[in-house]
């Protein structure tokens, strides 16, 4: 989405569940754009035990056997996923050394990076590891982080694409890519403006808040920010959605029904400095389907 050419799509594989699930969403996604897929297992090395205790001779040698093992694992869901007749080209590699970094370099070139929400290292209480959290933050490409209604069920593979509006400039980025993903799916695209009686309250000060006017404004907005892509994916079935609620729960109440949910890193609320705003940090968490993340306006 953000690199020329047909950049690839990139893949975190460490072997466990959820990134298999990641890897066959991936690759139905890459058969969609006749992109390339690239998996990437990166093999951390541990401390040595203790001072002048080094690795058996053979360490790396296995290290690097179940990395490729784990790829042969992925490239094989991959293509079951894609089906044969897709024509699907899949790339492999392998790293030593850290996830995150690996990533976040190899990223730079991709078109977008899919990661499951927890690997084989995390805690098993833990919904979304800390790999995923740290490359939606950092990444330099959108990030889908493949999640589905519990931490090891599948993603829903039909339904609408749904997308938080809020006039940022990673909001109009995210409304860019939702068009993009309706329009290759097929689908019908939900289109979510909230705004919370809590802030608006604020900014007027008053008891006595002019809400049907706030909402007819807020319609209006709503429908400026989609016009254009109206017209470039005609095709598109959109449903306008303004509403009186705040960003996260709105969303979540959307996206119960469906196939993606694509949200901006920050909103009209976010600190420039802040990576990801509290709505994207949220939905990381609680998504019931795929999320994915755009960094601001989206290229081409």
């Amino acid at each position: 989405m953000t690199a020329t050419g047909n950049a690839p799509i990139l893949v975190g594989v460490d072997g466990s569940l959820s990134a298999l699930h990641a890897t066959e969403w991936a690759a139905r996604a890459a058969a969609l754009r006749h992109a390339p897929l690239t998996l990437v297992a990166t093999m951390a090395t541990p401390a040595p035990y203790g001072a002048g205790v080094g690795l058996p001779p053979t360490y790396f040698d296995d290290l690097e056997q179940e990395g490729r093992r784990r790829l042969g694992e992925a490239a094989d869901a991959a293509k079951h996923a894609a089906g044969e007749a897709a024509g699907l080209v899949i790339h492999t590699e392998y790293h030593l050394g850290n996830p995150v970094p690996v990533l976040r370099d190899r990223a730079k070139a991709a078109r977008m990076l899919v990661l499951g929400t927890r690997g084989l290292g995390e805690f098993t209480g833990t919904f979304v590891g800390s790999t995923a959290v740290s490359l939606v933050s950092h990444g330099s490409c959108p990030v889908v982080v493949v999640r589905g209604s519990g931490p090891d069920a599948r993603p829903p593979a039909d339904g609408p694409v749904v997308v938080g509006v809020d006039g940022s400039p990673a909001s109009e980025g995210a409304v860019a890519a939702a068009f993009e993903e309706a329009a290759l799916r097929g689908a019908r695209l939900v289109a979510v403006h909230a705004w919370s009686d809590a802030a608006v309250s604020s900014m007027f000060g008053v008891p006595e808040v002019p809400w049907d006017e706030i909402e007819t404004s807020e319609r209006v907005v709503l429908a400026e920010r989609l016009a254009g892509w109206q017209e470039r994916y005609p095709e598109v079935d959109v449903e306008r959605v303004v509403t009186q609620d705040r960003p996260v729960r709105s969303l979540l109440h959307h996206a119960a029904q469906a196939q993606l949910l694509v949200v901006g890193s920050r909103g009209r609320g976010g600190f420039s400095g802040m990576l990801l705003g509290s709505t994207s940090n949220a939905l990381v968490y609680t998504a019931p389907c795929p999320l994915l993340v755009m960094r601001g306006r989206r290229d081409g």
